[in-house]
């Protein structure tokens, strides 16, 4: 893209939120949209069921009386509330109730260990946290005395308060008590809030978010209200979400992509958000919201292939053969709308005939035959995830981006896309590739640095404003963007040869039964590999082969499973290079989670950690 066409499309985002903030956003949906749905969580079963849903106008009211609350606590312009909440109304209300307020909202992930959470507060100097219960009370709770600045602990769950509080503790307070302040003062004297809104500007700080770490401590990044907005306008000239649309809000608020599509986006089309509290639900709610678009990274969209993969083959023979012959037809219509491709009319009148009879009605069996927009991003897709849901008319489109930019600063889109890429880079964005093939970004999204991290900003932001990514990658003659891995993750075997994990790790995911891969090979002759069972898929391959067991610890050593994976790699070495080739491999009797440490909250692997617990493991794959 040339330097004069970046900078025109930059000026106009920059002219559309020229002087505005996330609190003008706001009062707009409120004022033009006041009636529209904002804000639904589901009632539970015994307590009648449905949704409770709050409207713009109501929304706003909330985060208003919050605002006052967040005030009387004490906290200042500038100061950073820390929330710890499941995805649910109040955690919107209690972050946009800071930001009104003139804080900071930062929410935390609620997988970080206590040390981890102190370790957070305690470097941005959070004044008040807004927690769910007693779960969430127990990571902050060793470390509360050691955080003098913070002085207010707020719990949802009033039962949550501890019974045992001591002077050098910080106020305990429930979310009714503390709400209700707050509606209180805003009704005696609103001015206080209005004042507080009226000073908030566009360079002000609107949000502070930690990355989730695979090593060391969090490092934490601020966002302004500038860099916010405009990553809501380049994304929404990106997608499709109509104004008024349905999202589900399912990841951790902790991380910049559900900050984007479930905090900022629907300010600016007064979107309608959906709560599901528990990631493991989330089949359940695409089906009872069926959403307008869905983000995922990858572990997400191969567990929804799971689901449907096993609903489709219990069908009758007769209309599976009919399902493929569509999916045939849905995979040739995507394969040719690829950038620098045409359709044949003839194709195009195919797709449409049997979109209608045949797919769209699969679709909605998992509630996405509303959803115009399918994302993912963070890893590699595996390239069988990409031709499942290409058969069924959905075209899973790769962005790309992180934390320090603000979300994402590449994307196909629907009338832009390239199989294989990122995309290309978002309106007012550059990318370009150095000469060891890293990717550098540059653009109004771009943090200045990382919070007392002095060194860490100097390495991240060059001389000339290009933020130092980390990743490699590289960017084809049309300006789509590529991305290989991470650059500290590449390995470099005993030959010399540089080797991307990810691309081994990708084509060995690709069989069903393999939930999990880790490719290794620094400084060795060649790679191996740790596999995992994929938890939902092997139980019920091993039923249909008659092995009477749903054990993934006792299927990892059994013998039928063993040579199945074996073909798996197998047939993934067929697809990679020779330096790529995993030579030895371990099938593991155990899945890694969060909760065990391999996983980050994004769901990323952690390799370090994976390497250092297997670290037996791996020398007798050496060994062998």
């Amino acid at each position: 893209m040339q330097q004069d066409e970046v900078r025109q499309k930059r000026q106009g985002v920059e002219e559309e939120i020229s002087g505005l903030t996330l609190v003008d956003w706001f009062r707009r949906a409120a004022e033009e949209d006041g009636d529209m749905p904002a804000l639904s969580d589901r009632v539970p079963d015994d307590a009648g069921g449905g949704w409770s849903t709050r409207t713009w106008a109501e929304y706003r009211t909330a985060v208003l009386e919050l605002a006052a609350a967040f005030i009387g606590a004490g906290v200042g312009h500038g100061d950073v509330a820390a929330l710890m909440l499941p995805n649910r109304s109040e955690h919107l209300i209690a972050d946009l109730g800071a930001v009104h307020a003139g804080a900071v909202p930062l929410t935390v992930y609620a997988t970080f260990a206590p040390e981890q959470v102190e370790f957070v507060a305690g470097d941005c100097s959070a004044v008040i946290a807004v927690l769910n219960g007693a779960d969430e009370l127990a990571r902050w709770r060793p470390g509360l005395r050691r955080l003098p600045r913070l002085r207010t602990v707020v719990l949802l769950d009033e039962s949550a308060i501890p019974e045992d509080i001591g002077e050098e503790d910080p106020e305990f307070i429930s979310w009714a008590d503390f709400t209700e302040s707050g509606r209180r003062a805003y009704a005696a004297d609103p001015a206080a809030v209005e004042a507080r809104m009226a000073a908030v500007a566009p360079e002000d700080n609107a949000t502070l978010l930690y990355t989730s770490g695979t090593t060391g401590d969090p490092k934490g990044v601020y966002e302004t209200h500038h860099q916010v907005l405009f990553q809501v306008v380049i994304t929404q000239r990106a997608n499709r979400l109509p104004h008024g649309g349905s999202t589900l809000s399912y990841l951790p608020m902790a991380h910049i992509a559900e900050r984007v599509i479930s905090v900022y986006l629907p300010l600016k089309v007064s979107g309608h958000i959906h709560f599901c509290p528990d990631i493991a639900q989330l089949g359940t709610y695409l089906g009872l919201v069926r959403p307008h678009s869905l983000f995922g990274v990858p572990r997400v969209w191969e567990k929804l292939q799971t689901g449907l993969t096993a609903a489709l083959n219990a069908a009758p023979e007769e209309q599976r053969t009919a399902i493929e012959a569509a999916a045939q037809v849905a995979r040739e219509y995507l394969e040719a709308g690829q950038y620098g491709r045409t359709r044949e009319a003839d194709l195009e009148k195919r797709f449409a005939r049997v979109d209608e009879e045949v797919l769209r009605p699969i679709r909605g069996l998992v509630g996405l035959d509303r959803a115009q927009d399918c994302i993912t991003a963070a890893a590699p897709m595996p390239e069988e995830t990409l031709r499942f849901f290409s058969g069924l008319g959905i075209l899973l489109r790769d962005v790309y981006g992180m934390t320090e930019n603000c979300g994402a600063v590449t994307c196909n889109r629907a009338d832009a896309y390239r199989f294989g890429s990122v995309g290309l880079p978002s309106d007012g964005m550059e990318v370009r590739v150095t000469d060891d093939g890293e990717l550098l970004v540059r653009g109004p999204i771009n943090v200045s640095g990382y919070l007392n991290r002095p060194q860490d900003s100097a390495a991240l932001i060059d001389d000339e404003r290009w933020l130092h990514t980390g990743d490699v990658g590289w960017i084809d003659e049309d300006g789509f963007v590529y991305v290989v891995d991470r650059k500290k993750e590449l390995f470099i075997t005993a030959g010399g040869e540089n080797v991307a994990p990810a691309a081994i790790e990708s084509r060995l995911k690709e069989h069903p039964l393999i939930g999990q891969a880790l490719a290794y090979g620094d400084r060795r002759p060649y790679p191996v590999a740790l596999l995992t069972l994929d938890g939902e898929t092997a139980p019920g391959w091993a039923a249909a082969r008659g092995i009477d067991t749903a054990d993934l610890a006792v299927l990892a050593g059994h013998p039928e499973v063993l040579a199945e994976v074996q073909k798996a790699v197998d047939a993934a070495n067929e697809r990679l290079a020779r330096v790529q080739q995993v030579k030895q491999w371990r099938l593991l009797p155990e899945e890694w989670t969060v909760d065990t440490a391999e996983l980050t909250p994004s769901m990323k692997l952690k390799r370090r950690v994976i390497q250092a617990k297997y670290a037996s493991v791996i020398e007798e794959l050496y060994g062998a």
